[in-house]
């Protein structure tokens, strides 16, 4: 790797650390299944709304059975109790299930999409920002890239932050799904690790 790339892999881990600890108990994460009609993610939001409850962000989704969607909901708990969010929202007629997911005990993933203005001088070194981060280019144009990088969330949080090097014309966030770990006793974990099965969460 170049220097610039070594640099770049130090404050990409500086940044992503520094965004981890701002966010560790500042936010909950409700994953909330909901039957799969129309209006549900309406009344929902509408909650959130009325109540003047913030929402950090919301990804929704059908699930393996079409009949239902889930719905995962980061709050800010500063906004309101948790007690309080969760009793509102098992108020709501479509609601089928709710459950809460810590952060140490969930895989979070979520992904960005960025375009940045890239003159052939500096194009190099976005892409291998990108590389860093595990991404990828998924569109090219005469003075600009539009770039892809999915992964927890304190690892995009700090990407973006790398990136406000350059002039980012567009960005969007997908907003964070997760689900539960799955338990697996130390000695499996070594092996699966051994296999190349397995990656920190």
């Amino acid at each position: 790797m170049s220097a610039a790339g070594s640099a770049a892999a130090s404050a990409a881990g500086s940044a992503a650390a520094s965004a981890a600890q701002g966010a560790v108990d500042r936010h909950h994460i409700l994953t909330v299944l909901v039957e799969n009609k129309a209006g549900v993610l309406a009344r929902v939001a509408g909650l959130f709304s009325r109540r003047s409850y913030n929402i950090f962000s919301l990804a929704v989704a059908p699930t393996e059975d079409d009949r239902f969607s889930r719905i995962t909901i980061v709050v800010d708990v500063e906004s309101a109790p948790l007690e309080q969010v969760i009793n509102q929202l098992d108020k709501l007629v479509n609601v089928v299930a709710i459950s809460e997911l810590a952060a140490a005990s969930a895989v979070q993933r979520e992904l960005l999409l960025a375009t940045v203005a890239a003159a052939p001088a500096e194009r190099s070194q976005v892409i291998q920002l990108v590389g860093v981060f595990g991404g990828e280019v998924v569109d090219v144009g005469a003075d600009r890239l539009t770039v892809m990088v999915a992964g927890p969330p304190d690892k995009l949080d700090g990407f973006e932050g790398l990136l406000e090097t350059y002039e980012v014309l567009d960005l969007q966030r997908t907003g964070r799904v997760a689900l539960r770990k799955i338990d697996v006793p130390p000695l499996s974990r070594n092996r699966l690790v051994a296999a190349g099965l397995w990656e920190a969460r």
